[in-house]
């Protein structure tokens, strides 16, 4: 049993892993500190570093619960308390083989893979939302620095103190953006997968359709992230 539940549990940290979360998060010890609104929002959890480790966490939990209940087949257990806490984080298969598990009609489980879309839309929408506001507010801070370099009244110190900031929420938001990306991924295996069982139904185009919404919303929030670093290293203090 210990055997198995080792096994289970490192399946689903190599499943979570797939997030893009196995990078760690930028050193915030030296001078100029990360924008809070990018990890203490309520949104923050979403894509970041800390949702990761509470996945695995919640992951572990349910399957050493399903290890130790009289489950008649602890594998298929541990995988829904795995998919239970990290969702389609956990792996296109392992997500599919819930979601076959608990609506074994087809249209039932397309439907729900649609909503499951979507509610991770809703997520990438949200944190978007709070992105942009750090992004502009930086872009403010990137310009007053310029024209201060311009003006040769540039305080050198604090300029630097601000850079090492704006440096960090960038570290940031593309974790953000690469966690993001790699969810989009996995919702297309997963498509991938039903079309290659069979499903050619409307409901498929229907989740098809949703992933390419969430994907659009990934792309033109990577440009905003991406145009927010090309200004910051236009910036030579010297």
């Amino acid at each position: 049993m210990w055997v198995n539940l080792t096994l289970a549990v490192s399946l689903v940290l190599s499943g979570c892993a797939s997030t893009g979360s196995s990078l760690p998060l930028p050193d915030f010890t030296t001078s100029g500190t990360a924008d809070p609104r990018l990890t203490s929002s309520d949104d923050a959890k979403f894509f970041s570093a800390s949702g990761f480790q509470a996945c695995t966490v919640g992951a572990a939990t349910g399957i050493l619960a399903c290890m130790l209940s009289n489950s008649g087949n602890k594998t298929v257990c541990a995988a829904v308390a795995g998919v239970a806490a990290c969702g389609v984080a956990m792996g296109a298969n392992y997500y599919l083989d819930d979601r076959r598990a608990k609506y074994s009609d087809t249209t039932q489980r397309l439907n729900a893979m649609t909503a499951d879309v979507q509610q991770e839309t809703a997520k990438v929408a949200t944190r978007t939302s709070t992105l942009q506001r750090v992004i502009e507010d930086d872009k403010q801070h990137i310009a007053s620095i310029q024209q201060g370099i311009k003006a040769k009244t540039v305080d050198k110190a604090k300029a630097q103190k601000d850079i090492a900031g704006i440096d960090k929420n960038i570290a940031l938001m593309r974790k953000d953006v690469d966690n993001m990306k790699a969810r989009v991924t996995e919702f297309e295996n997963v498509a991938k997968l039903e079309r290659e069982g069979g499903s050619s139904q409307v409901e498929l185009q229907q989740v098809e359709a949703e992933i390419y919404k969430m994907n659009t919303k990934v792309a033109s929030l990577q440009q905003e992230v991406d145009g927010l670093y090309s200004q910051r290293s236009a910036i030579t203090l010297g």
